[in-house]
């Protein structure tokens, strides 16, 4: 995955949207003003750190050693950070994105949600 596949990826959520509170460097995309993932785009590797089920979380850094570890600067517990352009496959790291988008619009209030356009 390229930097601009992450980006696009990650913008083509409902609401989503592309923030740089932390610096110009570090991308940190939000929904309704919650972040579910954070990526320093010009970086190599390519990583993105994403939201997880505690359980899922520690299954995929077992089962992916080195390409998913423990969040960096997030909670350990509900964050990892993925390798996005290195052997895991495209599919596994949008479908990680998405569930940290999931997990995230799950956490919104009622009405947040009801005006996102998610099943």
């Amino acid at each position: 995955m390229t930097p601009q596949e992450l980006r696009a990826f990650c913008l083509s959520f409902d609401a989503a949207v592309e923030d740089f509170p932390f610096s110009p460097e570090i991308s940190v995309f939000k929904v309704r003003g919650k972040l579910f993932a954070l990526s320093h785009l010009d970086a190599r590797p390519l990583k993105v750190n994403l939201k997880c089920d505690p359980d899922d979380a520690i299954r995929l850094r077992g089962e992916h050693e080195g390409l998913i570890v423990p969040g960096w600067h997030m909670n350990k517990r509900h964050w990892n950070t993925v390798t996005a352009d290195g052997g895991l496959p495209d599919r596994l790291v949008k479908e990680l994105i998405e569930d940290s988008y999931d997990l995230v619009v799950a956490g919104l209030p009622r009405a947040d949600r009801l005006r996102l356009d998610r099943p």
